[in-house]
């Protein structure tokens, strides 16, 4: 926080949680006002802030957390609406902290304590965050939406293979690097087995994956057709093993839809946000990266330069001075 701050009375600590936060009130010299467990609704959140206002009189309150999101939203708005602010300790930045203390034990109440104590005496360290960043609220939202997504297509790919290979383990090998194209979850849910796909024949193959993917299908047709005619042995349970690849590849069609969607929901907010249109000429960051990204950094005019953004990432070189080695530079591995 820079020094030109109004002065801060009372330090407020708040361990986050889904249903209830524990919160430690502190005075700048170290003495604790009140502690207690606080409810996640509205009543309780404006409640702990009434009590917190109440002590700091004619100064200000701060409010210390070490979550920004999902559990902390309610708390951070409310703060907001009040001018009170909010600073941010990070995960890795709490666990060195509460090594300082005596102890090894984890509870709510220590924490609370920790992230008051910590705020008070690193005050002029401490950065603060806005809740009101309604564009990076939803690019927030969508990128876990996203990720939930990617986790979602890993799962069914997997399961897709394995069953692929329950009925030819050729035909998994021609398909199986295209199995997110929809030319191909098209095939394999009109024609799952071995037999369904001979019958078909190589014409129908072809026209079936041209219809949705037509650059692949000059490529695929003639490595799935040659598979086809490899599998001389059939395998166990080919009619059972055809509902599941049917199902999987159907799921893993609507996934792959829908991820395209919030891909194209993250585009639309990059271009209305002046850091994105920034961003997405470096290259190797494309949508999902640079949504990620700004994300992670909140506000950008919180860093001084570039150099302070860079430390921040991990991504600026570390000096190390350690006997008779001097003046090494060498990459930061904590980024």
């Amino acid at each position: 926080m820079k020094g030109d701050q109004p002065k801060i009375g009372v330090f407020v600590g708040v361990d986050m949680g889904k249903e209830r936060h524990w919160a430690q009130a502190m005075t700048p010299d170290g003495e604790s006002l009140f502690e207690g467990s606080v409810s996640n609704d509205p009543a309780s959140v404006e409640q702990l802030l009434d009590r917190a206002a109440a002590a700091a009189g004619t100064s200000r309150t701060l409010v210390v957390v070490d979550m920004i999101s999902s559990g902390a939203v309610m708390l951070l708005t409310a703060a907001e609406r009040r001018g009170v602010p909010v600073a941010y300790v990070t995960g890795l930045r709490m666990r060195r902290a509460a090594q300082l203390y005596e102890g090894t034990a984890k509870t709510d109440p220590k924490d609370a304590w920790v992230l008051a104590d910590y705020a008070r005496r690193n005050t002029d360290r401490l950065r603060l965050v806005e809740a009101t960043d309604r564009q990076l609220v939803r690019m927030r939202a969508m990128n876990g939406r996203d990720e939930d997504l990617a986790e979602d297509q890993t799962r069914i790919i997997n399961r897709l293979r394995d069953a692929l290979l329950n009925i030819s383990p050729t035909l998994e090998q021609a398909v199986g690097r295209w199995l997110t194209s929809p030319g191909i979850l098209d095939l394999l849910r009109a024609y799952p087995t071995i037999g369904q796909l001979r019958k078909a024949g190589r014409a129908r193959i072809r026209t079936v994956v041209h219809k949705r993917s037509p650059r692949l299908s000059n490529k695929a047709a003639p490595l799935i057709w040659e598979a086809v005619k490899s599998q001389t042995i059939e395998l166990p349970a080919p009619e059972t093993w055809a509902e599941i690849i049917s199902d999987l590849a159907d799921d893993l069609d609507r996934t792959v839809n829908r991820r395209k969607q919030v891909e194209k929901a993250l585009r639309e907010e990059l271009r209305t946000h002046p850091l994105g249109q920034v961003l997405v000429t470096i290259p190797g960051f494309a949508t999902r990266t640079t949504t990620r990204t700004l994300t992670e950094i909140g506000d950008p005019h919180r860093f001084a330069n570039g150099s302070k953004l860079a430390s921040y990432a991990g991504l600026a070189p570390t000096h190390r001075r350690s006997g008779t080695t001097l003046n090494a530079t060498t990459h930061n591995r904590a980024g």
